[in-house]
């Protein structure tokens, strides 16, 4: 019978039947809607419920969604719910809703030692897994790399060029304003606590060592992290998300010489220029408080950071540069080749992207402060 839906309910012993009629469908969700939300309140009624479906005309992934929140709904009730009589292309519709559908078992953590361990265990396995990715993709980029060198005609220079404007030419007004304002704060601190010693020319000693092997690569390779690393992710997860890098293997590219060689290279090339341009700022924003604040004229500053630091002090901080670049192209590249098929996927590697490039940034510091430190530059 074709027509209106309908949910008629019979009494069978200390059972329910629920027998389904009409049209099941996305046409009269209304009515549908209204239907199930009367069955709903049905819980608890009876032990056990039967929904017929036998009778059913038409029904479509809407209908079928009902059906299985109803069964679902007088289930959690503790009533024996089942649905039956529906045929073979009817049944699998509903299970294809049912396994779609079904809410994710939420486990709770566990505070006992088994599950402490277990815990640990998972994050141990999860690390070791994100070493090994980010070591496959050095050794895919170092062979595309090996391979545009034999071969020069393969080097993408059109699409090196396109990247290296955007992520260095176009980075430059946030990177010059943030580290402008970084020397200015770190002077104005300096001055503040120096001067209670009456040392606050000591401030300009301060300055140039810290911004020129730490503050000033450390500061841009976060910035570049949190820009060019999150917008490499989000690039090739939309790829993949289009399947348009399988596309690239089906014509016969690497994906990795197409899509990730150009990326990498103009952030190496990149993050040396901005942090030479963001010690610049830092250097200026300080000597400029250190005139207004502090009454350090421009010619005393200049001539107490030259004696203050040396040629070493500069080299150090641009040796990092390239390095850090590497690891956040090769950290945004890796997760962003990982992107599933979902906007979630895509928004929860890009903050990954971000995260572990920060993270590894910082790492990255610490290995060059202890290398540097022991052989005496």
């Amino acid at each position: 019978m074709d027509g209106d839906p309908t949910l008629e309910r019979i009494a069978r012993g200390n059972g329910l039947a629920l027998c389904a009629t009409g049209s099941w469908t996305a046409g009269f969700a209304p009515a549908l809607e209204q239907i199930v939300a009367d069955a709903e309140k049905l819980t608890g009624s009876r032990p056990n419920i039967f929904i017929d479906a036998s009778q059913l005309s038409r029904l479509d992934t809407f209908g079928a969604w009902l059906i299985e929140r109803l069964r679902r709904s007088l289930t959690e009730g503790g009533v024996e719910a089942k649905i039956a009589g529906l045929s073979a292309n009817y049944s699998s519709l509903v299970d294809e809703v049912r396994r779609v559908s079904a809410a994710p078992e939420l486990k709770t953590p566990s505070l006992t030692v088994t599950g402490i361990l277990d815990q640990f265990g998972r994050i141990v396995v999860g690390s070791g897994t994100t070493v090994i990715g980010l070591v496959d993709m050095l050794g895919a980029v170092l062979t595309a790399a090996a391979r545009v060198v034999i071969h020069p005609s393969g080097f993408r220079l059109t699409s090196t060029v396109h990247h290296l404007e955007q992520v260095c030419f176009r980075a430059v007004p946030i990177v010059a304003l943030i580290t402008f304002l970084i020397g200015c704060i770190i002077s104005q601190q300096g001055i503040f606590h120096f001067r209670q010693f009456g040392a606050d020319i000591f401030v300009v000693d301060m300055l140039g060592v810290l911004v020129l092997r730490e503050i000033g690569v450390l500061l841009v390779a976060i910035m570049v992290a949190g820009r060019s690393g999150s917008a490499y992710t989000a690039e090739l997860g939309s790829m993949k998300m289009r399947e348009e890098i399988d596309a690239l293997r089906t014509m016969g590219f690497d994906p990795i010489e197409v899509l990730v060689l150009p990326r990498l290279l103009a952030l190496i090339i990149a993050l040396p220029i901005l942090a030479f341009l963001g010690d610049m700022m830092a250097l200026w924003g300080g000597g400029l408080v250190a005139w207004l604040y502090g009454g350090i004229d421009p010619e005393a500053f200049l001539l107490r950071l030259r004696d203050a630091i040396s040629i070493d002090h500069f080299t150090v901080g641009l040796i990092k540069a390239p390095v850090m670049a590497a690891v956040i192209g090769i950290v945004a590249c890796v997760e962003g080749l990982a992107v599933e098929g979902s906007a979630e996927s895509l928004g929860q590697h890009t903050t990954s992207s971000v995260v572990q490039g920060i993270f590894f940034v910082i790492v990255m510091d610490g290995v060059f402060a202890i290398f540097f430190a022991s052989i005496g530059m």
